[in-house]
């Protein structure tokens, strides 16, 4: 198999091409296949660097001289996977595959990707005191009808990619001021705990899978209808005082949840 040295830079032209290492060979492994696992192959190998550009799908199929449609299949393959990341209008994006989330320990999302090894960083959507008139919010917090509640939407970015949207839910009689923390550059959790002085003890989490809409798509730089995951967590803390209720979306090309089940006797 002939192999390539990374793309280079984040620039790449039509004259670029040759240089693909992408070979296809006859016989009984679909075409898609082949140029998935050479690709996958590659990353692995740190031959393709996450944050670097990639071919498009017509610049693949021109230099393998083959339809488009083998090529598609197989970019669909590795977004699936993470490796591969594809936003409306912009060129393919090598990623890092999906990161698998367990659902066993309670961390923050910056603690869960760093432990990982990768950057995490955040944008604030919007902050902002209301009148929670939702019986899930508050059922979930234990508040009473009228009660206010701080609703803070973040979208959470990896390596500089849009992976989450996170809406939290904080009683604003716990968490007054908290629009005057900068949740730009400090994990929520570490407000909660150091600022607020609420040590965190554990979480009930309910998972789903719901496809984007088009405001979901827009926020995160996917395509309408993509999968992803559905996380809606109530938060405790240490006097089993429920302090967060958050509701996230998670790409799902860039995730899987895992749990781990324990038969009792």
């Amino acid at each position: 198999m002939t192999t390539t040295s990374p793309i280079p830079g984040n620039s790449l032209e039509a004259r670029d091409l040759p240089s693909c290492g992408l070979v296809l060979e006859p016989g009984f492994v679909p075409y898609y296949e082949q140029i998935a696992e050479q690709i996958r192959k590659m990353i692995q190998a740190n031959r393709l660097l996450p944050g670097q550009n990639y071919y498009s799908e017509g610049e693949i199929a021109r230099t393998l001289g083959i339809s488009k449609m083998p090529v598609r299949q197989a970019f669909q393959k590795l977004r699936a996977e993470g490796y591969l990341i594809v936003a409306r209008g912009k060129r393919p994006v090598i990623g890092v595959g999906r990161v698998p989330w367990d659902f066993q320990e309670l961390r923050g999302f910056s603690e869960e990707m760093r432990r990982r090894g990768l950057t995490p960083s955040a944008k604030v959507l919007s902050n902002e005191i209301v009148d929670s008139s939702s019986q899930e919010v508050l059922k979930a917090l234990q508040l009473a009808a009228g009660e206010k509640v701080y609703c803070l939407r973040r979208l959470r970015y990896v390596n500089g990619d849009p992976v989450a949207v996170v809406t939290s839910h904080l009683p604003e009689s716990i968490f007054r001021g908290i629009e005057n923390q900068d949740l730009n550059q400090q994990s929520l959790y570490y407000v909660i705990e150091h600022i607020y002085k609420r040590k965190l003890h554990w979480a009930e989490e309910v998972i789903g899978a719901i496809t984007a809409t088009e405001q979901e798509a827009d926020v995160l730089e996917t395509a309408i209808g993509s999968p992803l995951l559905l996380v809606k967590e109530t938060t405790f803390d240490v006097n089993k005082i429920a302090i967060e209720y958050s509701v996230s979306y998670l790409r799902a090309d860039r995730y899987t949840a895992s749990v781990i089940s324990v038969r009792k006797k």
